[in-house]
């Protein structure tokens, strides 16, 4: 009897540890449909975003705006996991020193992933929705100049 006891214990334990390891990275995963190149191109210019896989835990991410084959804005970001929480991660030249400003992912499902940073103005808060597999919509809200402003950026993979 003390045997078998042992026994599930153990096997309690194996599983526990397979199970733990293998959702690891479950929150990051929660963002591989925008993994892929998007594009809005209309008569006034073009933007872009391109999202790679870097590892495990780092997505990268590129996003472009393009008028008349010139570049007008640029900014890297990533989706970093860190233990038990995901950031979005954006820094543009010339602006805050160059550093990251980071957004904590405060709510996902397999369509939508919302991401905030209470304490910065503009944006404060940055969303992704899945529309199909084809195409997207990113969202930044926040206050500008003293007045609450949303942008809809509306994307279709290239």
């Amino acid at each position: 009897m003390k045997i078998t006891s042992i026994k599930l214990v153990f096997t309690l334990a194996i599983l526990t540890i397979i199970t733990s390891c293998n959702n690891k990275y479950s929150k990051i995963e929660k963002a591989n449909w925008f993994i892929g190149d998007w594009e809005n191109a209309s008569d006034e210019g073009s933007f872009r975003e391109i999202w790679t896989k870097k590892n495990d835990s780092i997505y990268s991410g590129l996003s472009i705006v393009v008028i008349e084959q010139d570049t007008v804005f640029y900014e890297n970001v990533s989706l970093e996991q860190k233990n038990d929480s995901v950031f979005y991660n954006v820094s543009v030249k010339g602006q805050n020193k160059d550093e990251a400003i980071s957004f904590y992912l405060t709510s996902s499902d397999n369509d939508k992933l919302v991401f905030e940073n209470p304490n910065h103005d503009y944006p404060s808060k940055i969303t992704y929705s899945k529309v199909t597999k084809d195409s997207i919509v990113a969202e930044i809200f926040g206050l500008k100049d003293g007045k609450k402003i949303t942008e809809s950026f509306p994307m279709n993979r290239k």
